[in-house]
Order: structure tokens, then C-alpha cells, then sequence
């Protein structure tokens, strides 16, 4: 699956050579803690022993949705990454087995963020309907996910600041080095984001800190913003081979 998600990526963009074609140990290794992340969120202890029961597994539809778009970004950024640039040093494996720690770690945060948003902060169980969570309590689940979306960008743009690095090494050319700065910026964009998230959850009165998770829906807009500007400066720089590499 990797190869053929790289091979779609690579149709898109004349940029990059790949220099990965086929999954290391490290890539496999990946997979199945993506896969097995997947598993803990969608999967239920129990079968539902009611239509009642069975309708709320319906209603986390959605939420399950939420979390799936999420972590499949995370796994294609890094299987892009392997494929681009094809390091498999030291520092790359610890770089991406902290990344695979987090996001184990906030598998079931993730999961309830969603869960609570999308029903109303209320569950049911066995017919008895309770709040999942109070508002003094929102702070404290929004700095864990402003947290770890933080800490995952970090952790990426510290991959890719690792190939700007070797970019000797590895032969990148002139437009290859260019995109790499341009994913380099994105990361910290993103990794700011996170930060500003938890500065929000910090300064805003009590009844708004919930809502500090809506500053994400302002990433559309500015990565369309930063990739015309990236993807203008390259037609410059490139000419047309670069033009749809953003």
C-alpha cells in the first residue's frame, strides 16, 4: 500500500526522485502500529446487546471518521517522507519511534475529543445517559491534544530539517531542496498552531477554552495561502517543473 500511495503522490509531482521503493523494517514496523491505532479506535470491547446500544456504535460514525482522516495524514506524511528522501539512520528511527509513541499515546484522547464533540459531551451506556466530560474539565483535554498535535509537527519537522541536513548526501537537487524548506515551513507552521492552542486554552476565559480545538479549521486557508506563494516562488526559481509539486 505504500508503494501505491507513493506512486499516486509521485504522478502528481515531477520534483522528487524517490529514493525508497520499497517498505524497510521500520516502514513495516510502522504500519502495523498505524494499524493496530485504527483498531483501538474503532473497535468495541463488547458486542452491543441492544438496538439502543447498537444506534450509539452507529452515532461514532462520524467521530470514528474524524480519527481515521487524522491518522491517516500522520502515516502518508511519513511514508511520503521514506519515499522522498530514503533515510533510515539512527536518528530517523528514534524521530519516528517517538512518533509512533504519540500516536499510541493519544489513540483514545483522539477518540474521546471527537466522541464528545460530536455527541454533545454525553453518553449513554446500558440506557443511562451521562456527561463525558464537565467544563472545568475541557482545559485540561485540550492542552493534552493541542500537546501531542504539537509534538507529532515537531517531530516531522525535525525529519525534514534532518534531509535538508544530508541533502549532500542524498543528491537533492536545487527544486527537491526548495520543497523541502517548503514542508519544513508547513511542519512549523503546524507545530506553532499547536503551541498557540495551548497559549489559547491558557488565556481564554473559562467557558471558551473548549473551543480552542476550532483554530485548526484556519489550516485550509493557510496552506493555500503559503502554497501559492511557495509554488509561485518556484515557477520562478524552476520553471514548470515545480508547478504542481505544492
Amino acid at each position: 500500500m505504500r508503494k501505491k500511495i507513493a506512486s499516486l503522490s509521485k504522478k502528481r509531482s515531477s520534483v522528487f526522485v524517490w529514493r525508497s521503493h520499497e517498505p524497510s523494517r521500520l516502514e513495516t514496523f510502522s504500519d502495523a502500529v498505524f494499524a493496530f491505532a485504527i483498531t483501538l479506535i474503532m473497535v468495541s470491547l463488547e458486542v452491543p446487546r441492544t438496538f439502543d446500544e447498537l444506534f450509539e456504535v452507529f452515532k461514532g460514525f462520524i467521530s470514528f471518521a474524524c480519527c481515521f482522516g487524522i491518522l491517516f495524514m500522520i502515516w502518508n506524511n511519513q511514508n511520503i517522507y521514506f519515499r522522498r528522501y530514503g533515510l533510515n539512520n539512527a536518528y530517523v528511527t528514534f524521530l519516528n519511534a517517538t512518533l509512533l509513541f504519540f500516536v499510541l499515546m493519544y489513540v483514545y484522547p483522539l477518540k474521546f475529543l471527537f466522541v464528545a464533540l460530536f455527541s454533545g459531551g454525553q453518553y449513554n451506556y446500558h440506557g443511562h445517559t451521562g456527561v463525558m466530560i464537565t467544563e472545568e474539565q475541557q482545559p485540561t483535554l485540550m492542552y493534552v491534544y493541542h500537546s501531542g498535535y504539537a509534538a507529532i509537527y515537531v517531530l516531522f519537522l525535525l525529519m525534514y530539517q534532518h534531509a535538508k541536513k544530508h541533502a549532500k548526501e542524498i543528491n537533492l537537487s536545487p527544486a527537491e531542496l526548495f520543497e523541502t524548506n517548503s514542508f519544513i515551513i508547513v511542519n512549523l507552521f503546524n507545530a506553532v498552531l499547536g503551541l498557540t492552542g495551548i497559549l489559547f486554552v491558557f488565556l481564554a476565559p473559562m467557558k471558551y477554552k473548549g473551543s480552542s480545538g476550532f483554530i485548526y479549521m484556519s489550516i485550509p486557508f493557510l496552506y493555500s495561502i503559503l502554497f501559492a506563494v511557495r509554488g509561485r516562488q518556484a515557477r520562478k526559481r524552476f520553471g514548470e517543473i515545480t508547478e504542481q509539486a505544492s
